[in-house]
């Protein structure tokens, strides 16, 4: 099978000239049928490829391959190809990029069907899943670079869709340029690796950076450089301000794009190279700090916020804050199992809000909500178990996968720990806020909107159904020892991780240890559950406008730290000053001007000039006197 790993990426792309080329010529069935059809068939690929590596294992033979498809180009020594890796972390990756792909594209196919760009949003989306399989396939960091921009620009592109909404453009353009910054960081860090280890591929590099010391130098810059290339991609601090805005796009990409696939791309770079990051320890130190305070901090900012999507946005980057935190405490498994279930999870609760929305007319403001439950039964089913796997609530996944990760941040630094569980209890009170005041209390829309209440359609009903399913069971994949579990899914990437581990310690925690610490995660989420419903189910407390009701705390939340503010304070206006005095000053005074001078002195002296070719013979004889009388009045006083 790993022969034809090709087909895997091929596929979308075909979909993608397909359904550009015929998105104003074909009926929309088609090109859904067409949309779905190509993703459903690279998923099919990627079981395969799974069960041959997962078969291969069992008989200790080698799990890694790479496909070479054709030599790229050739400088000197450097020979780069455009190849393929196929291994545990990228045969997982695949399953979750088309798997969870596939129904989000089968959902699009009823939330998008009354959308006149019908085509060109299946196109747009065939084209992330080929350039998302490119970024996770490569075998070396070029061709995953790629992949990286590409899902970048696919982002920009599905992002500002409705790019007839000034806003939503500049959300785009927002997405665009953040990601930029943090692309800088990865295009120079290939230079520092090619410099150092004389290539850009993963078995040459990770083979050398395992005889290089602890601290090196060069590793440090290389990692940190990767790290800031991470931030832009998974929404860290401070390039994380970008994702909430990226809401504008339709909802399906937010959950395919911003919860499920392209903000992991950072996490899958990092573990896929944790023998770099493992070598320098400075990094995964500002790597675990950065990721518990975007953590946290994102959290807060979501505790208050009444746009459904903002609050799941918000979440979604104290999420990736929390994948980040435990890759800085060298929990490489913790961190990617959480990246798992955290696809099953975050797309159920983002589709689910989608239908909520659908349902309302584009309502968004969860104030106008309310008493759901009976008109949208399905939803409402899902969404609950969404919000109880995100709280970190067993036997769901997002308690094994969570838990996991505070266990070794409670054994590196308990004070990591204290901030991620922080960030838990913050995390289970704004999920069951949005829960109660969407589908709990009385209906607070219009009698219009109350009219049109209806269960989705069975496009986006079944696709929440099945991520439901997998929000349950995503968890079982990983159960600790400690729960009776043989860690499956850290004996799976053992390949990928082992060189890595070497260099990391392994969770020493006693049985006991962790039970009171799985202990205080799960009443502490049970416990804000209940205050929540508390405050919005029994007292019927509806948030105010503009956080006007409450005190600085609340107002610093609901204005989201005025970070975007602060950013606009200190960056955007003195760069717009200064763009205004290069154009006013520089560009159109000196630049134009000079150069506009000199047209206009050539311009000028030629019309004096032709003065004197007036056609009169009378001047011309008066010009010719005059004449001779100078050469004669210049010949007698230079004798």
């Amino acid at each position: 099978m790993s022969e034809l790993i090709w087909l895997i990426p091929l596929i979308p792309l075909i979909g993608f000239v397909v359904n550009g080329l015929t998105r104003n010529s074909v009926p929309k069935v088609v090109t859904g049928v067409v949309g779905c059809g190509v993703v459903l068939a690279s998923f099919v690929l990627s079981i395969v490829l799974y069960l041959d590596i997962t078969a291969a294992q069992a008989t200790g033979a080698s799990v890694a391959h790479q496909v070479t498809l054709f030599d790229w180009f050739s400088v000197g020594k450097l020979q780069v190809g455009l190849s393929f890796l196929v291994d545990p972390l990228s045969a997982i990756m695949l399953l979750i990029i088309t798997g969870v792909g596939f129904l989000i594209h089968l959902y699009s196919c009823s939330y998008m069907a009354a959308d006149t760009g019908f085509g060109k949003f299946f196109a747009y989306l065939n084209l992330f899943i080929f350039f998302m399989t490119i970024l996770v396939l490569g075998s070396n960091y070029l061709v995953m670079f790629i992949g990286w921009e590409g899902v970048g620009l696919c982002s920009y592109l599905l992002i500002g869709f409705w790019f007839k909404n000034s806003s939503y453009a500049s959300a785009a353009k927002k997405a665009f340029v953040m990601n930029r910054i943090g692309d800088l960081g990865f295009l120079i860090a290939m230079f520092f690796i090619l410099e150092t280890f004389g290539s850009l591929e993963y078995n040459t590099v990770f083979a050398q950076a395992g005889e290089m010391p602890v601290g090196n130098s060069a590793l440090l810059v290389i990692t940190m450089l990767l790290f800031v290339a991470a931030t832009g991609k998974s929404a860290q601090i401070p390039l994380f301000t970008w994702l909430p805005d990226a809401m504008a796009g339709p909802t399906p990409v937010s959950a395919l794009i911003h919860a499920a696939t392209m903000v992991t791309a950072g996490i899958y770079m990092v573990v896929r190279s944790n023998i770099l990051f493992v070598l320098a320890p400075t990094t995964m130190d500002v790597m675990a700090i950065i990721g518990a305070a975007t953590a946290c901090i994102a959290a807060f900012i979501a505790l208050t916020q009444n746009d459904i999507k903002k609050v799941l946005a918000y979440s979604t980057v104290s999420q990736l804050g929390y994948m980040f935190l435990g890759l800085g405490v060298g929990a490489f498994t913790g961190a990617f199992f959480h990246v798992l279930t955290h696809a099953f999870f975050k797309a159920l609760l983002f589709l689910g809000a989608g239908s909520v929305i659908h349902a309302m007319h584009h309502e968004q403001d969860m104030r106008r909500m309310g008493g759901l439950r009976k008109a949208l039964p399905i939803t409402f089913a899902t969404m609950l178990i969404g919000t109880i796997a995100i709280s970190g609530i067993p036997p769901f996944a997002g308690f094994f996968s969570k838990d996991e990760i505070l266990a070794h941040a409670f054994q590196h630094q308990p004070l990591l720990w204290g901030v991620g569980f922080l960030t838990a209890l913050c995390t289970a009170f704004y999920m069951f806020r949005l829960l109660y005041l969407t589908f709990f209390g009385t209906f607070r829309g219009s009698d219009e909107q109350r009219s049109h209440l209806h269960e989705s359609p069975w496009q986006m009903t079944l696709p929440l159904i099945v991520l439901a399913v997998l929000s349950i069971v995503g968890g079982w994949l990983n159960i600790p020892e400690a729960l009776g579990g043989h860690h499956a899914l850290s004996t799976f990437l053992n390949p990928v991780l082992d060189k890595g581990s070497l260099h990391t310690a392994p969770l020493a925690l006693s049985h006991t240890t962790e039970y009171l610490l799985m202990g205080i995660s799960t009443a502490g989420a049970l416990l804000m559950a209940i205050i929540a419903y508390n405050r919005y189910v029994k007292k019927e407390q509806i948030p105010g406008a503009d956080g006007q009701e409450a005190g600085t705390l609340y107002k610093w939340s609901y204005h989201k730290l005025y970070i975007d503010e602060f950013y606009e304070a200190v960056i955007g206006r003195p760069l717009k000053k200064l763009s205004v005095f290069l154009y006013t000053y520089v560009d159109r005074m000196g630049i134009d001007g000079f150069v506009n001078g000199i047209g206009e002195f050539f311009i000028g002296s030629g019309k004096g000039i032709r003065q004197l070719q007036s056609g009169h013979v009378g001047f011309y004889i008066i010009m010719m006197v005059i004449s001779v009388i100078a050469i004669l009045v210049y010949g007698i006083f230079r004798i």
